[in-house]
């Protein structure tokens, strides 16, 4: 234990219950004195945070803050439980010193994970076929279409070589797919290589796959960046797969694809959230919808605390972070 080393969990008591394991929070407490937020909705941030703790630990819960309410002496880390930062560290604060790192990496295969499960459920119409049956109780009809398709036969194309772009590659090669290409205008060709994904142009990567899966994150250049041209080049019948951001697609455009039947979609994200009453999306039998959990496994989230705490201990050690978000990396954050 560090005597002096103070830590602030902004946090809510719900979130650190499923975030830090007994285990990981008795490693937190031998780093230094914890202080853990008040009850209630929201974490929030205690004045002179930045001059009475040297780490505060963030996640969804922890309430918005200025970039002047961190400025301070003291305070040197902030580490993210959940994923992006950005929504809750200003970038200005890196640019005043101010360490950053997240537990992001920790998500990704289950993200990864949930596309991959969309994309087997559509293939399969594994939707068509429990649909049918809840509703006519009819064996026979509940059967068409009988004849589903095999993932390993599919042409798989992926927007965005991301942690999680990473790991959907990794366990559709693993179950068989041969042919895999990726849009991604930052990926290392050679790297994407060791994964058996070739790098191609977003139109030859919709025009040339039978399944997409989006894992891009929301920057200015990814807004709208999938839209009617993209789309209308999938071939009829297309898996088409969102556990990323709805930011990504142009959402009308998929929503005329879908309405017509000609593509198949499994989605996690929506422009609104939560999907209201009357969205368009409830009711098409093409199309299986989740509430943007693909990230939330029990496992998962106590990984997020787990990386937490390991880059916390790391940070004390004076060792380097194995998640460390730097100026460079920040602005392509999702």
């Amino acid at each position: 234990m560090t005597p002096d080393l103070r830590i602030f969990v902004a946090v809510t008591r719900h979130e650190v219950d499923l975030l830090f394991h007994p285990t990981a929070r008795e490693r937190l407490g031998g780093l230094g004195e914890v202080t853990f937020a008040a009850s209630g909705a929201r974490a929030a941030l205690p004045a002179g945070l930045a001059d009475s703790f040297d780490v505060v630990i963030t996640s969804w819960s922890t309430a918005p803050f200025e970039a002047g309410a961190l400025l301070g002496a003291r305070l040197r880390l902030a580490a993210h439980s959940a994923g992006s930062v950005r929504a809750r560290i200003p970038r200005k604060l890196l640019e005043q010193g101010l360490r950053v790192t997240q537990a992001a990496e920790a998500m990704a295969p289950a993200v990864a994970e949930l596309a991959v499960t969309l994309t087997l459920v559509l293939l399969r119409n594994v939707h068509v076929h429990d649909r049918g049956l809840w509703t006519g109780r009819d064996w026979a009809s509940a059967r068409q279409p009988d004849l589903g398709r095999a993932l390993s036969e599919q042409q798989v194309g992926i927007v965005g070589m991301s942690r999680t772009g990473r790991h959907y590659a990794s366990m559709v090669r693993g179950m068989g797919v041969r042919k895999i290409r990726a849009y991604d205008p930052y990926a290392d060709p050679a790297a994407c290589a060791d994964f058996g994904v070739e790098l191609v142009g977003l139109d030859e990567l919709f025009a040339r796959s039978q399944v997409v899966a989006v894992h891009a994150p929301t920057t200015e250049e990814t807004r709208r960046m999938i839209g009617a041209r993209q789309l209308a080049l999938l071939p009829d019948g297309a898996v088409f797969v969102n556990t990323a951001r709805s930011w990504v697609v142009d959402q009308d455009a998929m929503l005329a694809e879908l309405v017509s039947g000609r593509l198949r979609a499994g989605l996690d994200v929506f422009d609104t959230e939560p999907l209201p009453p009357g969205s368009s999306f409830y009711g098409l039998p093409n199309v299986v919808i989740t509430p943007h959990v693909a990230g939330g496994t029990v496992e998962a989230r106590f990984h997020q605390g787990d990386v937490v705490v390991g880059e916390i201990e790391r940070f004390v050690a004076g060792e380097p972070l194995a998640h460390e978000i730097t100026l460079d990396t920040y602005d392509v954050l999702a």
